[in-house]
């Protein structure tokens, strides 16, 4: 999708930009690609700097409560320096490296209601201009995709997803937000949490992989949270039985807020299963491992079977028609000096 816009800066007969990415997958770490094509305007205009920022929309929490917002994580300088000729047609190349914790977007083709940008900013004559706006879709790494896989194999569901801002304690986390994916329990846990939200936090040696379960809050018992916190590689994930890997991490997850409870009746005291804890905003920190079987559809074909609005198993429904209506609204919406920072 492509976007045009006459820079407002420079009002009639100013410069047009319009950023194409390449059709090309982007993956957390990788490498985005495309071009940003100029236009000259009807003078010639001294371009000082054409600088590309990534944008997400993203959930903070606030005394007054939850607040949405778009937070810059990464800029990158593309090009500038240069003169651009009245009427002159320029494209200048760029190829970038995503943050390794850039947010997934869609798994399988399946949008997650995660909304990203590409966001052309042009230096003209002293003035900046944030003049295109281009959606950024990213796909799982091999290793995310393949424990996603073992969570609907092994009856999980997915539920949604989110950015929240804030940093996970414990961890190595870069951005200054982070990703849940949340899931619906399989029907042997579904009396114990609520759901299970899974937040990958990739870098170049591997990947940190933060549980949370929502357990349920009994007659004497408050709505505490089990954490735990997981480190793999990125090297050889597609040879690991990642059904016992996953099915290990719940059981664990599952019984430290089991003895938590036995231990502490009324809500109180703190078990982590791995080691990790939530911050001043709500957020956490985690750290663990044990078997698994085959018992259901994978992760790709849930996500796919919500999108559709069907029910497979205990699947919550999908949100496919709400994230488009968002990320529409985001795109079309979006204009210099209206963006509230999270």
């Amino acid at each position: 999708m492509v976007f045009k816009r006459l820079l407002g800066s420079m009002g009639v007969g100013g410069p047009a930009v319009d950023t194409v990415l390449d059709p090309v997958t982007a993956v957390p770490g990788g490498t985005l690609t495309g071009e940003v094509r100029l236009t000259g305007g009807r003078a010639d205009f001294d371009i000082e700097h054409i600088t590309l920022e990534l944008v997400a929309r993203v959930e903070a929490e606030h005394d007054d409560g939850e607040h949405e917002g778009t937070a810059v994580f990464e800029r990158f300088n593309v090009g500038g320096g240069f003169r651009l000729a009245e009427g002159e047609q320029r494209a200048v190349p760029f190829a970038i490296t995503l943050p390794w914790e850039t947010p997934i977007t869609q798994l399988h083709g399946q949008p997650l209601g995660i909304v990203l940008g590409v966001r052309t900013e042009l230096g003209v004559a002293g003035a900046k201009d944030k003049g295109d706006l281009d959606p950024l879709t990213v796909e799982p790494l091999p290793v995310q995709e393949a424990i996603l896989e073992a969570f609907g194999q092994l009856g999980f569901g997915f539920k949604s997803a989110d950015l929240e801002y804030g940093r996970i304690g414990g961890t190595g986390q870069q951005l200054p937000f982070y990703q849940e994916l949340e899931l619906t329990p399989a029907p042997q846990y579904a009396h114990q949490v609520n759901e299970i939200e899974v937040t990958f936090l990739a870098n170049p040696g591997g990947m940190e992989i933060v549980l949370e379960a929502d357990k349920r809050a009994g007659l004497f018992s408050g709505g505490h949270d089990a954490l735990a916190r997981h480190v793999v590689s990125h090297d050889g994930a597609a040879h690991r039985d990642w059904n016992a890997v996953v099915g290990s991490w719940i059981s664990q997850l599952i019984d430290a807020h089991t003895a938590r409870t036995a231990h502490h009746p009324y809500g109180h005291g703190d078990t982590h299963a791995g080691h990790a804890h939530k911050d001043e905003h709500g957020h956490h920190d985690h750290d663990s491992h044990h078997g698994g079987h085959r018992s259901g559809p994978g992760m790709g074909t849930v996500v796919a079977a919500g999108a559709a609005g069907l029910a497979v198993g205990v699947v919550g429904g999908m949100v496919a028609a709400e994230a488009v209506d968002e990320i529409g609204d985001f795109f079309e919406g979006d204009d210099e000096g209206g963006d509230e920072e999270a």
